[in-house]
């Protein structure tokens, strides 16, 4: 089985990616790993943000009124 030019250019362009191109593949990954970090850090501080709302609200439930029999 030949390989054709469509497949030898494919290939020449995943080595590319994955052994030249000054880190391309490392630079990436850093960037997916700080979106991760911060994505994580963004559900932590909504969550503390709820639990600081429910912590100052006011209950405003009126009270049962026992009734005289």
């Amino acid at each position: 089985m030949a390989l054709g030019p469509w497949q030898i250019i494919i290939i020449l362009v995943i080595a590319v990616l994955v052994f030249g191109g000054r880190g391309k593949i490392s630079s990436i990954m850093g960037d997916m790993g700080k979106g991760i970090t911060s994505f994580k850090k963004g559900l932590k501080d909504g969550t503390e943000e709820e639990k600081d709302a429910s912590e100052d609200a006011i209950n405003v439930t009126p009270k049962k009124e026992k009734s005289s029999k």
